[in-house]
C-alpha cells in the first residue's frame, strides 16, 4: 500500500502551513487559521456518471 496522500493547502483560508493533527488518521492543522480539519476518502465514483446533472438545460 502507497502513503498517505497529504493535503496541499487548508480548506478554509488557502494557506500551506500544515501539519499532521494528534487526532487520529486525516486529521490536520492549519497554523495560519489556527483550524483542524479531518479528510475521508469516500470511495470511488461509478464510470460514466459526470455527478449531479438535474436541472441543467442542453444547448
Amino acid at each position: 500500500m502507497s502513503e498517505r496522500a497529504a493535503p496541499f493547502h487548508c480548506p478554509y483560508c488557502g494557506d500551506e502551513d500544515l501539519r499532521p493533527n494528534e487526532q487520529g488518521h486525516g486529521a490536520w492543522e492549519c497554523a495560519t487559521c489556527s483550524r483542524a480539519f479531518q479528510l475521508k476518502f469516500l470511495g470511488l465514483l461509478a464510470s460514466g456518471t459526470s455527478g449531479n446533472t438535474a436541472g441543467r438545460e442542453e444547448i
